[in-house]
C-alpha cells in the first residue's frame, strides 16, 4: 500500500516548484493581457506592438496616492506635480535591466522637462538606500525617487488600471494626474519618447 503514495509525494514536490515559476511568469508577462482581465472585463487598454499599454483620455482612471520620503530624505507627493504630465519609473539597483534603461530615463528626463514633464522614481526592494543612491549617482539620475523597499507604493494602484506588475515598470500620469500608458519592461529613449509626446501634446 506504501508504493502508490510515494511516487504521489514525489510528484507533488516537483509539481510545487513547477507551479510557482507558472505564476511568476503569468505576473511578470500580463501586460498584454489587461483588456481580458481586471475592471469586469472590459478596461479600455489598448497594447501596441511595442508592449506599451495606453488609454484614451477618456477612461482612463485617477492613479492612487503616492507619497513618502525619498532616497535623499525629503517628503513627495506625486499629486503635487498635477498639471504636468508624470512618468514613475519602479527600479531597484538590484536589477540588470533597470541599469540598461537607466541612461535613457536620464537623457529624456532633462529633455522633456521644459516641456512640462516631471519623473519621479519608485525606489524597491533596495533593503538599504546606500546601493540606490550609488545607482542614482552612477548614472546621472536628475530626478527624485521615493523609497519604497517593501513595494507598498506599488500595491497601491487599484485592479482595472495599467498597474505596474514587474521590476522595471514605467507608468506615465497625464497632467489630471491619470494613468495614461505603461510598459512592463526596459525602455530605450525611443520608447520613451512614444510614452510621453503624445501626452505633451494633449490639450
Amino acid at each position: 500500500m506504501s508504493y502508490g503514495r510515494a511516487p504521489r509525494r514525489r510528484f507533488t514536490l516537483l509539481a510545487a516548484p513547477a507551479a510557482v515559476v507558472a505564476l511568476a511568469l503569468t505576473l511578470t508577462a500580463c501586460g498584454g493581457d489587461d483588456n481580458k482581465v481586471g475592471g469586469g472585463g472590459n478596461t479600455n487598454f489598448v497594447t501596441g506592438s511595442g508592449g506599451i499599454s495606453t488609454v484614451e483620455k477618456g477612461d482612463r482612471k485617477a492613479a492612487p496616492k503616492l507619497d513618502g520620503e525619498t532616497l535623499d530624505g525629503k517628503q513627495l507627493d506625486v499629486a503635487d506635480y498635477k498639471g504636468k504630465v508624470v512618468v514613475l519609473n519602479m527600479w531597484g539597483s538590484w536589477c540588470g535591466p533597470c541599469r540598461l534603461e537607466a541612461q535613457y530615463f536620464a537623457r529624456v528626463a532633462k529633455e522633456t522637462k521644459d516641456k512640462g514633464v516631471q519623473f519621479v522614481g519608485i525606489n524597491t526592494r533596495d533593503a538599504k538606500k546606500g546601493p540606490a543612491l550609488s545607482f542614482e549617482k552612477d548614472y546621472g539620475v536628475p530626478y527624485p525617487s521615493l523609497y519604497d523597499p517593501t513595494g507598498k507604493l506599488m500595491l497601491r494602484f487599484p485592479k482595472g488600471t495599467l498597474r505596474p506588475q514587474a521590476i522595471p515598470s514605467t507608468v506615465v500620469l497625464d497632467r489630471d494626474g491619470k494613468i495614461a500608458a505603461r510598459s512592463l519592461a526596459a525602455l530605450d529613449a525611443d520608447k520613451l519618447h512614444k510614452m510621453i509626446d503624445p501626452l505633451i501634446a494633449e490639450k
